[in-house]
């Protein structure tokens, strides 16, 4: 298996918010973008791990911005740690309103857990990231930590998963 650098799988995905996705006053439902999201996590992942994935977590999912019909999302999304079978992914939604001169503007952020199935669904190792850069290499040491900060309070609290 052999190691990939972030930007293998780094992805930019968008999309014009339409009134399906709102409420009356116009505010796309948060849910919706939660979505879109996840969906971009998703695309990383699978590109990272090349099989299937699912989502096993969402940490620190803030929003900054609300987002209104007619406006552009773009979801920026990219490796930041990866584990033995999950990858924790870091995704940026920015918003543009189309109608003015003015630049994008950060409106939501989170990072995903995501983690790769063979295909009877039972966790499937992923390659190895490979840093480049000083920076990925601080990000990956915040997203070890923030995993096994998690590990430590699942055991804590005896979480167990469930599934098969």
């Amino acid at each position: 298996m052999t190691d990939k650098t972030i930007t293998y799988s780094y992805t930019v995905m968008s999309q014009v918010m339409l009134p399906g996705q709102a409420n009356q006053a116009g505010n796309v439902h948060g849910g919706e973008i939660m979505k879109f999201m996840d969906s971009a996590a998703a695309v990383v992942a699978r590109k990272h791990a090349r099989t299937n994935v699912v989502t096993a977590r969402v940490d620190e999912l803030e929003f900054h911005l609300p987002i209104f019909v007619g406006e552009l999302i773009t979801c920026k999304a990219h490796l930041v740690y990866v584990g033995t079978s999950s990858m924790e992914v870091s995704v940026t939604v920015e918003v543009e309103d189309l109608m003015t001169d003015q630049p994008p503007k950060t409106a939501l952020t989170a990072f995903f857990t995501m983690v790769a199935l063979d295909k009877k669904g039972r966790p499937l190792p992923v390659p190895r990231l490979k840093l480049e850069k000083p920076e990925e290499k601080n990000c990956f040491e915040e997203g070890r930590k923030r995993y096994e900060s998690y590990k430590k309070k699942k055991a804590h609290c005896g979480v167990r998963n469930t599934g098969n």
